[in-house]
């Protein structure tokens, strides 16, 4: 059975950095790109970064760029969301999400999804 588990959202004010973890378990996952999403209040979820399999390719929403990084440790198979100079408007809940392409940026190419974990930036 697949789990993503992510861990380390929480309340934060703004400017302040925060370190989200996903951990994948079930399978191997390998040749499968990792990914973050989030999704506000009313609002669709939407991609923010993603890493393909070796690490080598990375891709960011424009709205972090230049703020968050994604990392990945394969041999823990767990990808890393690192949100530096957090806004407000950064406030979702983010997910996890494995898929077996090369960039995950859409949502329907998915394979497996995180619970989520709750990000709240205080202004």
């Amino acid at each position: 059975q697949v789990q993503l588990v992510e861990s380390g959202g929480g309340l934060v004010q703004a400017g302040d950095s925060l370190r989200l973890s996903c951990a994948a378990s079930g399978r191997s996952f390998s040749s499968y790109s990792m990914a973050w999403f989030r999704q506000a209040p009313g609002e669709e979820r939407e991609f923010v970064a993603t890493i393909s399999w070796y690490g080598s390719n990375t891709y960011l929403a424009d709205s972090v760029k230049g703020r968050f990084t994604i990392s990945r440790d394969n041999a823990k198979n767990t990808v890393y969301l690192q949100m530096n100079s957090l806004k407000p408007e950064d406030t979702a809940v983010y997910y996890c999400a494995v898929g077996r392409t090369k960039s995950l940026v859409v949502r329907t190419a998915a394979d497996y999804w995180g619970q989520g974990t709750q990000v709240t930036v205080s202004s």
